[in-house]
């Protein structure tokens, strides 16, 4: 699996940013899984005509010291189908984006 994590994280910079991810983010169903919606504009090859499988996005994990953003676009209902890709270059900056973003706000120097 691919993904971009950032750890070392106090437990008061976790907690700030399971607040943040509460109020920004979708929660998965499973604690400290949250899910981070792909905009229409940014869907990939694989996802365009696929408007069965949306919506689709990217899971945000965030676990003691430590929060994964996974780079794998999944969809939200169908796991086994060719449009759950490989974040796409402008993918992959979106959830980059997100993330310096947020470390931002919550003034998180890790």
């Amino acid at each position: 699996m691919r993904y971009f994590m950032i750890d070392e994280l106090s437990f008061l910079e976790k907690d700030n940013l399971d607040s943040y991810l509460k109020r920004s983010l979708k929660p998965g169903s499973l604690e400290g899984v949250f899910f981070l919606e792909v905009p229409p504009d940014l869907l990939g090859e694989k996802q365009i005509g696929h408007d069965d499988c949306g919506p689709f996005y990217f899971s945000v994990i965030l676990e003691e010291g430590s929060i994964k953003f996974e780079l794998l676009v999944r969809s939200a209902s169908n796991m086994h189908c060719s449009c759950i890709a490989q974040a796409t270059p402008a993918q992959r900056q979106f959830v980059l984006d997100f993330a310096d973003r947020m470390l931002t706000e919550e003034m998180i120097a890790a």
